[in-house]
């Protein structure tokens, strides 16, 4: 990657994480869960509204290094608005692109193109993830049995 893009990408996530999009609870939430990651102290609770088969609002409460909240932050902005199978596939899309063994598609220009770096440091994966699995918990019932990456 470029020193440029790169650059670039560095901004993303540090401005997602000063200052994360769609953070704090959300009180008439129809479903929750929490995630949890013990080796670097990640902490989330994720938040979501349904409306029918829709994600009408996603809020998050987090604890965390830069990657995780950004990756939260940048989650919700996507996913509000999605149907439950639309985030679906953005979870396995973003699952795919993180953690597989291709090289990534970065020619997407959305934001998550900016996680990807994280794909040279293996621990740090976790951190990028544990949003988007807690997402995912959360919209299969999961409720407050909290999601642990290890």
């Amino acid at each position: 990657m470029s020193t440029n893009l790169s650059d670039l990408y560095q901004e993303i996530i540090l401005e997602h994480s000063r200052k994360p999009k769609n953070a704090g609870v959300l009180e008439d939430a129809t479903a929750e869960a929490q995630g949890n990651n013990p080796l670097c102290g990640d902490r989330i609770k994720v938040y979501v509204k349904l409306d029918g088969d829709r994600i009408s609002d996603v809020r998050f409460d987090a604890r965390g290094c830069a990657i995780s909240v950004a990756s939260a932050s940048m989650m919700t902005e996507i996913l509000i608005g999605k149907t439950l199978d639309e985030a679906e596939e953005a979870f396995e899309r973003f699952n795919t692109r993180l953690t597989g063994d291709e090289a990534p598609d970065l020619a997407d220009d959305d934001e998550l193109s900016a996680l990807m770096g994280v794909r040279d440091f293996p621990t740090r994966i976790k951190c990028a993830t544990l949003p988007w699995q807690t997402l995912r918990a959360a919209l299969h019932g999961a409720g407050n049995t909290p999601i642990t990456t290890e």
